[in-house]
């Protein structure tokens, strides 16, 4: 497993909010150690039987190892640099249509002082059945050693329940975010799953825009040893229209679905045309 155990003692700025409050339920009941909440003059409450503090600065003696931060976009940045200062090294965002000069400035934060940025916009982090950062069905899971990354949420939920379903269950599941700007890429999950031991195949779930699928296919093509299948999203949209994600564009011909499959075929991944289709896939050559 990578980045949470059932150890890691998480915290939940926002808690008091309808997504915070609903999920950090969802979380303990699968078994996260959720340890605090923050929000600003909630202090001396309770969420879930959760302690709530004013600041992570507060909470530091319960000394936390990860943030999930559900609040209003425009407080994004703030949330993120309080938990920075606080010392926390795992960081996931939940928030959506969070600015994208914020993104830009977290991003180039957490890369200089060495945290784990997940999102923003994704459904966070499973690994079944140790602990759980984010939005993720409970019921889906089934703990084996498939490791599921990917760009789309919605996509996460219907493939993991399809490797469930055939009996295959999942080491880690990592939701990258659908933002331009996020946090952890494809390439940096493989790097981190390359010598991951509970790990034995990855499944990358894709989507159109940018250049994340053809930087792992590169990586992957050097000689990682792992079985990787993969499914890219976005197959016939057409170029320069803004696809749901904010990160899903095509411009100039680059990140299509095209050259994505072409550049993941040429280092020996192979492509599903539907997301059904993944166990299959899977157990092909096993």
């Amino acid at each position: 497993m990578v980045f949470i155990d059932k150890n890691s003692k998480i915290i939940v700025q926002g808690i008091t909010g309808h997504q915070g409050s609903f999920h950090s339920a969802e979380m303990v009941r699968f078994g996260a150690n959720v340890v605090a909440g923050i929000t600003p003059g909630k202090g001396g409450t309770a969420v879930n039987g959760i302690p709530v503090f004013d600041t992570v600065a507060e909470c530091m003696h319960l000394k936390p190892d990860a943030s999930m931060i559900s609040v209003p976009a425009p407080f994004v940045k703030d949330a993120f640099f309080e938990a920075m200062a606080g010392g926390i090294k795992l960081i996931y965002i939940l928030t959506e249509h969070v600015p994208k000069h914020d993104e830009m400035e977290m991003y180039a934060n957490a890369k200089r002082n060495g945290i784990t940025l997940i999102g923003p916009n994704g459904p966070g982090l499973t690994v079944p059945f140790e602990s759980k950062m984010g939005i993720m069905p409970n019921h889906i899971f089934k703990k084996g050693d498939v490791a599921v990354v990917s760009r789309s949420g919605t996509l996460t939920y219907e493939i993991v329940k399809a490797l469930t379903d055939a009996g295959m269950g999942q080491s880690t599941v990592l939701g990258l975010g659908g933002d331009a700007v996020v946090g952890l890429s494809f390439l940096d999950m493989l790097k981190a799953l390359k010598d991951d031991k509970d790990t034995n195949s990855v499944v990358l779930v894709g989507e159109i825009g940018g250049t994340a699928e053809e930087d792992a296919a590169e990586y992957i093509k050097q000689g990682f040893k792992k079985k990787v299948v993969a499914y890219i999203a976005g197959r016939s949209a057409p170029p320069g229209k803004r696809m749901g994600h904010a990160g899903a564009i095509i411009s100039r011909g680059k990140g299509t679905a095209d050259s994505k499959i072409k550049a993941l075929n040429a280092a020996g991944v192979k492509v599903a045309q539907y997301p059904q289709d993944i166990p299959a896939l899977l157990k092909e050559g096993n």
